[in-house]
């Protein structure tokens, strides 16, 4: 890939997969999607003395605010043969609450905007190759992390639309009860665009659990001690891994054809080690009715 857009690249896995991807052969230019701009300035500088090329550029975005998007797609000078899209998070301390569009704040970090992203990408002309969305083992569940396999009824478009919006989950004060369910809806989504668009290779790859990201940032200060403390713990036994591992997926994901559209990838068993197909773990991942449902439900607030 000649040219990679990334969101969410001015720190963690986002600033680790710009570094890596500069480091490979034939890559002539990144974009650092950013919603801030110091950061993004600081960023850049850093990953322009760490790889000894003056390769990337900025492009200020805020995936939560669709109308970011709308005017980043704009000003984007020239199409890119992949996009990576890594912005996500905890949504802040008012994760639950609606944005404008209608769905909550968590939802609109994680999943709206990057599917109003890619939308705009291609109808502008703008996306030529792939584009990779970050999963999560969360999506199946994550029993080490204290997050549930999504339970839906029907897996009907109104069910999703209750996701969407927040409703499916009631006043939940915890952003990880649907983070899950917002990371298996994205794996849909990419599944059922994949049909739409044969000429474009889409994967969602799960970065794992990976230390030093900012993923947590936006919790409680409890909450982050919390999760942060048991991170830390599970690096030293091994259970997770460090942001150069998780960055390294996302690299071979977009570098690596082997890594199939529509495909939703992650570990095959815990939050590390050897990865696979999810789609034999989590059976309703391979449904093309339910991928269709998903990604016509979050079209609502599009449209």
């Amino acid at each position: 890939m000649k040219s990679i857009l990334i969101t969410g690249a001015n720190a963690g896995l986002g600033k680790e997969s710009a570094r890596q991807f500069a480091l490979q052969e034939g890559v002539e230019k990144i974009y650092l999607g950013c919603r801030n701009l110091y950061k993004a300035s600081d960023a850049k500088r850093e990953l322009e003395q760490a790889t000894g090329r003056n390769i990337f550029e900025i492009l200020q975005i805020d995936v939560s605010d669709l109308d970011s998007v709308k005017q980043a797609v704009e000003s984007l000078p020239e199409p890119v043969e992949a996009l990576v899209m890594n912005a996500g998070g905890t949504g802040g301390d008012k994760f639950n609450q609606k944005t404008k569009d209608g769905v909550t704040q968590i939802f609109a970090v994680n999943l709206l905007g990057h599917v109003a992203l890619t939308n705009a990408l291609l109808k502008a002309n703008k996306l030529t190759k792939m584009a990779l969305y970050a999963g999560s083992e969360a999506a199946r569940g994550v029993k080490e992390m204290g997050m549930k396999r999504p339970e839906l009824k029907h897996s009907s478009i109104e069910e999703f639309v209750s996701i969407c919006n927040g409703s499916f989950f009631g006043p939940v004060k915890d952003a990880t009860v649907p983070y899950g369910p917002i990371k298996y809806m994205g794996a849909l989504w990419m599944s059922s665009i994949a049909r739409d668009y044969p000429e474009i290779r889409f994967v969602t790859m799960s970065p794992g659990g990976t230390t030093g990201t900012e993923g947590f940032n936006t919790l409680s200060p409890v909450k982050q001690y919390v999760m942060k403390g048991m991170m830390r713990l599970m690096l030293l036994l091994g259970k997770v891994h460090k942001v150069e591992v998780g960055a390294k997926r996302f690299v071979e994901a977009v570098q690596n054809e082997v890594y199939q559209t529509g495909v939703f990838y992650a570990s095959k068993k815990g939050l590390t080690g050897p990865i696979g197909e999810q789609g034999p773990l989590f059976k309703d991942l391979n449904d093309k009715k339910i991928q269709d449902n998903a990604s016509k439900a979050i079209q609502r607030f599009l449209n």
